[in-house]
């Protein structure tokens, strides 16, 4: 169970103010179908979280322990860092395809997904954490939680969203769990 909050919580908070989270504002702006973004970033998420999970347990099984400790450690250190640099949609990322809203989400979220702070957060919380679908589920529950009220509300709540505030403590949760693991290692 721990697995599965602590994913939660990390995702959650990273995704306050992510370029994934700006999309889903465009995505809600343009479609304006609440329920096929949502089902669409379910899916994209599940697919990549799992992905990213799988690749993060297996990083856990090639390197020793203490080997591992330490590039966890490294890595939550520099997703802290990194959660403190607002994120901004550029380019092509801000066009969207003028397909249906589901395949739309699906492949922009996805796509988006790759290589940003929270699958690398989903690949560092598979190799500190198991059971594995308790970090997927986990890290796909916290990609809901902040940005289904994005899609549903628009515009109007993105605006009052306090996110310096959220992107210091996302940061924070990023250099507890560093510290965490640097005092106790990894625990699989």
């Amino acid at each position: 169970m721990e697995s599965l909050l602590v994913s939660t919580a990390t995702v959650a908070l990273a995704e306050i103010g992510d370029k994934t989270q700006l999309l889903a504002l465009l995505l809600a702006a343009r479609y304006r179908k609440p329920v096929p973004i949502v089902l669409g970033i379910l899916a994209a998420t599940l697919l990549n979280h799992a992905l990213a999970s799988w690749f993060g347990a297996a990083v856990s099984q090639w390197l020793s322990p203490q080997v591992l400790r330490w590039v966890v450690v490294a890595s939550f250190l520099g997703v802290a860092l990194w959660t403190l640099k607002p994120d901004r949609l550029e380019g092509d990322e801000a066009k969207l395809p003028a397909r249906g809203a589901f395949i739309a989400t699906s492949a922009a979220f996805f796509l988006a997904e790759i290589g940003d702070k929270t699958q690398v957060a989903t690949v560092l919380l598979a190799a500190k954490y198991a059971p594995l679908w308790q970090v997927i589920a986990g890290t796909t529950l916290g990609m809901l939680l902040a940005n289904v009220p994005v899609v549903a509300l628009g515009s109007r709540f993105a605006d009052r969203l306090p996110l310096r505030a959220a992107r210091i403590v996302a940061a924070l949760a990023f250099l507890a769990l560093a510290g965490w693991v640097a005092w106790h290692g990894i625990g699989r």
